[in-house]
């Protein structure tokens, strides 16, 4: 079993808030939720006449922030912690759960970021029922790969 020993109380705290903070601008700006699944989709598959291009603006700004986070302010002495990501299991099967997220997303109305986010902050009905959904569900399958499949 691992071990999780790099505690960041402050980081955790400051994206919370920017992740809080974009998120009531958005609505009240644009009166939009910020689920990214609904933005992907809408993205994807839309077909309601000019609206898909600020979609596609708000992906390409997720990934370039990545890009800027990665290969310029951490080279550049970013302060705090870093992280890196270690897959512990094969391309197929990341294939495979990306696919049974997106179904999941589709089934349940939305995304974690959109219920737990945004539909919580609003008393929304549906995602009181949708965040402890996948949260139960997100432990189960955890404790099936880990400990009944071994992977």
């Amino acid at each position: 079993m691992e071990t999780i020993t790099i505690f960041t109380p402050i980081e955790g705290l400051v994206g919370g808030v920017l992740i809080g903070c974009a998120t009531v601008a958005w609505l009240w700006l644009y009166g939009r939720v910020t689920g990214i699944s609904g933005i992907v989709h809408g993205a994807v598959l839309n077909v309601t006449p000019g609206d898909r291009a600020w979609r596609w603006y708000y992906l390409g700004g997720l990934v370039l922030g990545a890009v800027l986070y990665i290969y310029f302010l951490v080279p550049n002495g970013l302060p705090g912690t870093h992280f890196s990501v270690d897959l512990q299991v094969g391309w197929p099967l990341m294939i495979l759960a990306g696919l049974l997220v997106g179904f999941g997303t589709r089934m349940g109305s939305g995304c974690t970021s959109g219920h737990g986010i945004c539909g919580l902050s609003r008393f929304s009905r549906r995602s009181f029922v949708a965040v402890p959904t996948f949260m139960i569900f997100g432990a189960l399958a955890t404790f099936v790969v880990r400990h009944v499949l071994g992977l």
